[in-house]
């Protein structure tokens, strides 16, 4: 028993930094705010960046947006400051890449939005403002569609046509 404890501590020890951090190897990036990494144990975790969000994978952007967070990420050791789940069962949390805030990086770059809905750090904003002025990735587009509102109108449609009348010729 004591045997078995003393090996989970010392997993553990090598998967978290401290209390609410998680680190590992990124194996995966799904998209420009979402990526796999593969703890000290084997295991995955996907995590999704706090405080941003990307265009979706069919948005302008989308795909250039994916390729920045893992050229970025990928193959690289990151640490996440765990932020709780989301609903899609998703750690959320703050992601550092070699030193670097990716969530800040990805803004940077123009390559997502800071997700109002959600930020706590207000630096973002100042971030996002320099990269539209910048017209540097998404920005360089006059009216860029954020991706919660291509989400929504994405399902509005998918709705709509649910709930269309079928006409039967009969």
């Amino acid at each position: 028993m004591r045997a078995g404890l003393a090996a989970f501590a010392v997993i553990l020890a090598a998967t978290t930094a401290h209390a609410g951090e998680l680190r590992g190897r990124v194996v995966a990036v799904a998209d420009g705010d979402t990526l796999t990494i593969l703890d000290a144990s084997r295991q995955q975790h996907r995590i999704r960046l706090a405080e941003i969000d990307a265009p979706e994978k069919r948005q302008p952007f989308g795909q250039r947006s994916k390729q920045s967070l893992s050229d970025l990420c990928y193959g690289r050791d990151a640490a996440i400051e765990d932020g709780g789940r989301d609903r899609y069962g998703r750690t959320i949390g703050r992601v550092s890449c070699a030193g670097i805030d990716a969530s800040a990086e990805q803004v940077r770059r123009g390559m997502a939005w800071v997700f109002d809905r959600y930020v706590t750090d207000r630096r973002l904003y100042a971030i996002q403002d320099e990269a539209r002025a910048a017209r540097r990735g998404l920005w360089i587009n006059t009216a860029p569609v954020p991706p919660w509102e291509y989400r929504a109108k994405r399902l509005g449609n998918a709705l709509f046509l649910m709930l269309k009348p079928v006409h039967l010729s009969g």
